[in-house]
């Protein structure tokens, strides 16, 4: 028994003395990224994240840090000796790898953790990362939304990681869970299907989990004085809408078309592809709306402010419902891709308020084709962002990715016909589902749908520094550019 207990002892010194050998090799701790042309810093190489369990604790002030625990499920897709996450304005407590305390460090918007051993390339990889999340800072920066009674999430494009730890970008979707502990008179809702509410006196802890993959940038919990109204939509489809109390009856004439919003959508494209739909009604100042998954985020003063057209406000609400399947199901593999996901909410957008509302689609579209080669010298063209100038943060959301995608789309249909347009959208949705693509993938399935190549269509209409001719329209032209 001796002569084991000095081998295991000397196996164990011999590892230790390899594990500090490897650490003293290591380069100081870096922000990686996967190499996204706008955001080349955001994502992480060599793991595949599987699923995310978030764990927040709100004490009742929006304006203090809540405590939290990140539990990240992932595979290994090389051999890690260090793992970066994505994570910022948060303090970090501990790390754990493998149920093994691990040394992290800060680096730029990166969390550089050493696990005790080194991650072998396909296996298992369960990180703990214990620490706080912060909603105070720039509100133009993302993450938490502060509202009048609460906390919202808003983080599109790249503001997930001022929320919680992450691999933080669309390539690496994954299934999320939330467990919110939160005062008792409050309501708490997040993405996916609630799981459990269990109140203890004077807090309650609800639990949500995703059936479905979700990005990063999708994620939303909301905390507040809010009431949640339950409908159904088309095939019993669970509808659930998340609005200030104070304001439910005000609201109740908006909630109620979402049903019929979510049927006209599935005759255009297919059934809704997830477990839930809702909108999720904020009191706060946003300046935008967003397609957070299965629970789309819109400010209050667009139903209340009495500034907008009813025409308007419906179509804006089909807008972040079209995102559920182009950018949520089907999520862009680059940022560069993002097109899809705006192209189209706008296409359906414009759709709906001409068959609706009578707002002319083919009078919206001179109108963008009109401006389009101002928006492609403001921003690039629609596949081709441009990036961001030194030293500055990327606003990708130009009108070159609204009108000026939606316009590309018509375009297509200009030159496929209906028909073919609508087998192609239906089949888009349908074999991407759950997944990442990219725009060589839609031009692809377009050629194969159409019957025909379409590669030098699309090299124009989404790479062009100008607008080409719009099929069947050879009257339309464009305003000139400026010189700059």
């Amino acid at each position: 028994m001796l002569h084991i207990s000095r081998r295991r002892l000397r196996a164990t010194l011999l590892a230790a003395a390899s594990a500090t050998l490897v650490a003293a090799a290591l380069p100081p701790p870096a922000p990686l990224g996967i190499g996204d042309p706008l955001f080349p810093q955001l994502g992480n190489p060599g793991y595949d994240v599987i699923a995310y369990d978030i764990a927040l604790t709100y004490r009742g002030s929006n304006n203090e840090p809540l405590d939290a625990v990140t539990r990240i499920d992932a595979l290994a897709t090389r051999d890690l000796n260090r793992i970066n996450l994505d994570f910022t304005h948060g303090t970090v407590g501990a790390v754990e790898v493998n149920g093994e305390s691990a040394e992290f460090a800060v680096a730029g918007e990166d969390l550089v953790v050493t696990p005790p051993e080194v991650v072998e390339k396909r296996s298992p990889l369960r990180i703990t990362v214990r620490h706080t999340s912060d909603p105070r800072g720039a509100a133009d920066a993302g993450g938490w939304v502060r509202t009048r009674d609460g906390l919202a999430m808003a983080n599109q494009a790249d503001a997930a990681h001022r929320v919680f730890p992450s691999n933080d970008h669309p390539a690496d979707k994954a299934y999320f869970t939330f467990r919110v502990t939160a005062p008792s008179e409050l309501t708490v809702v997040a993405n996916g299907v609630r799981m459990a509410k269990v109140g203890t006196g004077p807090t309650t802890t609800w639990a949500y989990r995703t059936r479905h993959p979700m990005a990063t940038e999708l994620a939303q919990v909301s905390i507040g004085r809010s009431t949640v109204v339950h409908r159904q939509g088309p095939l019993a489809l669970p509808v659930r809408d998340v609005v200030p109390t104070a304001e439910r009856t005000k609201l109740e004439p908006w909630l109620k078309k979402t049903p019929e919003h979510l049927e006209w959508m599935e005759r255009q494209v297919g059934r809704y592809p997830f477990e839930s739909y809702g909108v999720l009604i904020a009191d706060a100042d946003t300046g935008f709306e967003l397609e957070t998954q299965t629970l789309s985020l819109f400010e209050l003063s667009l139903f209340t402010s009495g500034s907008y057209p009813e025409w308007y406000v419906d179509s804006v609400m089909v807008h972040e419902l079209a995102h559920q399947w182009f950018g949520n199901s089907v999520s862009p593999r680059t940022w560069s891709d993002l097109w899809l996901n705006e192209g189209h909410a706008s296409w359906y957008e414009a759709l709906y308020a001409d068959e609706k509302a009578q707002k002319s689609l083919d009078l919206r579209m001179r109108e963008a084709y009109k401006q389009s080669d101002v928006w492609r010298a403001d921003g690039g063209p629609p596949a081709a962002p441009k990036p961001p100038e030194p030293g500055e943060k990327i606003s990708l959301f130009r009108p070159v990715m609204y009108g000026g995608s939606a316009l590309v789309l018509y375009a297509l249909r200009q030159t496929i016909g209906k028909d073919a347009f609508g087998q192609l959208e239906r089949a888009w949705v349908s074999e991407y589902r759950d997944r990442t693509a990219t725009t060589a993938d839609f031009s692809a399935l377009a050629s194969r749908t159409a019957g025909r190549d379409l590669s030098a269509f699309f090299r124009g209409w989404l790479y062009g520094k100008r607008t080409p001719p719009m099929p069947g329209h050879a009257d339309w032209r464009t305003e000139a550019v400026a010189a700059r």
